[in-house]
């Protein structure tokens, strides 16, 4: 959708960026009497956060992440729901943090559903939740098998979002190449859910690679970087 990214309270007159702050409350006074002003722009995002201090809090209290899952997993979801890839007009590329919320909300979903999972998939969740508000991903080579199609379907649902918001940001901005390696990231992306997920690590891996590829072209206007992106997905078994 396009919004004005400027508000200007009608108490005080201070103005701010909804971009940055997501909320029409005025950060001066208070005020929820505020105006958009200047030209409206494409916006996806959302100015959310992403804080998992008390969830694990919470385990320190229980024995096993399947004790706080349905919190765990609110929090998640709201979180990967409200996040999109075009800021103010601006494309953004898909962030750790936000693959590192998607993948654990699969990953804690496996783990609930799993019976007698294995001391390495616990303690793979575990490594997850302590890293994932901070953007810390484990490498494709730390990711055990059990645990990579939580990986798949977390980096694809994410990956799906962002060739959305992609090919409408290209509506604004025509580029017949970075739409025909958008047009095959998503054909890779419907693979992986059809296989609910079930690709390995460094596959889904070497997709979110291409998507900043992508990115690194259509913003910086690095043509090498549109050859990797496609270098990358030809790669994909």
């Amino acid at each position: 959708m396009r919004i004005r990214g400027r508000r200007r309270c009608k108490a005080c007159e201070r103005e701010w960026s909804y971009f940055e702050t997501g909320t029409v409350n005025c950060p001066d006074c208070g005020s929820l009497r505020s105006v958009g002003i200047g030209d409206r722009e494409r916006h996806t995002d959302s100015a959310v956060t992403l804080d998992l201090s008390p969830h694990r809090a919470e385990l320190d209290e229980h024995t096993a992440v399947e004790d706080v899952a349905e919190d765990l997993k609110a929090t998640l979801r709201d979180y990967v729901r409200q996040r999109g890839f075009v800021r103010g007009g601006d494309l953004q590329p898909v962030d750790d943090t936000v693959l590192a919320a998607a993948e654990l909300l699969q990953a804690v979903d496996v783990l609930s559903r799993t019976h007698d999972p294995s001391d390495e998939a616990r303690l793979y969740v575990l490594e997850l939740l302590r890293g994932a508000d901070d953007g810390e991903r484990p490498e494709p080579s730390a990711v055990p098998d059990s645990m990579a199609p939580a990986r798949g379907l977390g980096y694809g649902e994410v990956l799906s979002t962002f060739c959305s918001d992609l090919g409408t940001w290209l509506d604004d901005h025509p580029d017949p190449e970075a739409e025909r390696v958008r047009e095959t990231l998503e054909t890779n992306l419907r693979r992986v859910e059809a296989m609910q997920g079930d690709v390995s690590a460094t596959e889904s891996e070497r997709l979110v690679r291409a998507s900043r590829d992508l990115v690194a072209y259509l913003t910086d206007g690095d043509e090498t970087a549109l050859v990797s992106a496609e270098s990358r997905l030809s790669q994909v078994e």
